[in-house]
């Protein structure tokens, strides 16, 4: 059988694209409608939403199944729902849903992917896995890994982004080195970037598409909707789909590898300062960390504690001052010299531990 989630069958990007959920006979098929004008074969659309809070709208469930049914009667389109359970499962497979994805509060739990992997098994449906909720890679693995035994190989995943209460720019943080780090251990699996759900607001799409194109995801998925402020669910980050074509029209696709033997020789040349300077940060990583003993066997010596918050507080605060100047991200400064502290707490630890 043909798979769809075959990067050779698809133009780069793939685009997804459908509202966030389905609302009325009319809405969805005038959705669609536009859609595929714009020649996107794959719709989404939520019939089951698992919200994070109860109060808020939810889906129509099964009703809007039939509705479905009716759209891809009249439209030359696939159909792809989330799904989180047996039960939803079964319900869509009535209706010949083409495309069931797993969303992130669903990856969270093995129990309930385990499930839906049991459920689906021998259907031959392609399944896309969103990311979890937290940034955990660990748990994307194992959603992939579950449904690959259940004999279901026809596979994506989807980078929705991650929970992170320190994130003012974002819905979801989108954390890239996470679906970066993932696609090392699945290259062969389409990677899909949902930029609605990590900017959670509309006027940040492009850029988070842009940054997927750059990265080499494989595809897009957008939500839209044909009137967007009036939405039953995330209505900010919805795009009506003449905006979407405006922003499609916009966005640059990369070529993936480089072409001819100077350019190659010109990478080559490069790659091997960077390996040069990769040498000598690990030569100072290992001075410093040499420092942080002997300051560790002096703590031991004089009977003081490890942790001295007046000395921390300054390394963190000074660090990216001192990597302004030379243009080096704040945020990556801080990250980088929290994880050092770890380390160096680590180390001290041990020494007045040791006998």
């Amino acid at each position: 059988m043909k798979k769809l989630f075959n990067k050779k069958n698809h133009k780069n990007p793939l685009i997804i694209s459908g509202p966030c959920s389905i609302e009325s006979p009319n809405q969805l098929e005038e959705t669609v409608s536009q859609l595929v004008d714009q020649g996107i074969e794959i719709i989404r659309g939520g019939v089951w939403k698992p919200r994070t809070r109860p109060g808020s709208f939810e889906g129509l469930g099964s009703i809007a199944l039939p509705w479905i049914q009716e759209v891809k009667s009249k439209y030359p389109v696939k159909f792809a729902i989330e799904v989180a359970s047996a039960e939803h499962v079964e319900e869509a497979l009535k209706y010949d849903i083409d495309i069931f994805w797993i969303g992130a509060r669903s990856t969270v739990n093995p129990f309930t992917v385990q499930e839906i992997a049991d459920s689906l098994k021998g259907t031959g449906k392609p399944v896309m896995i969103k990311n979890p909720v937290n940034a955990d890679l660990s748990l994307w693995m194992g959603a992939v890994e579950r449904f690959q035994k259940a004999g279901i190989t026809d596979l994506a995943v989807i980078h929705r982004g991650f929970s992170n209460f320190r994130d003012t720019i974002h819905r979801n943080s989108p954390l890239w080195q996470i679906p970066i780090e993932f696609r090392t251990h699945f290259p062969e699996i389409m990677m899909i970037n949902d930029p609605s759900h990590i900017s959670g607001k509309r006027e940040l799409v492009p850029l988070i598409a842009q940054k997927a194109l750059d990265l080499n995801f494989d595809g897009l998925m957008i939500e839209s909707h044909i009137d967007p402020d009036n939405a039953w669910s995330d209505a900010q980050q919805q795009l009506t789909p003449a905006a979407l074509k405006k922003m499609l029209s916009e966005l640059k696709t990369r070529k993936v590898k480089f072409e001819g033997q100077k350019m190659k020789s010109q990478l080559e040349e490069i790659r091997q300062q960077i390996d040069q300077a990769d040498h000598d940060l690990l030569e100072a990583l290992h001075r410093r960390f040499e420092l942080v003993e002997k300051i560790g066997e002096y703590k031991k010596l004089n009977n003081v504690a490890v942790l001295q918050l007046d000395r921390w507080k300054e390394i963190f605060e000074s660090r990216p001052d001192w990597g302004k100047p030379l243009g080096l991200n704040k945020d990556l400064i801080q990250e980088i010299f929290g994880l050092l502290h770890q380390e160096s707490i680590r180390k001290q630890t041990e020494i007045l531990d040791s006998e």
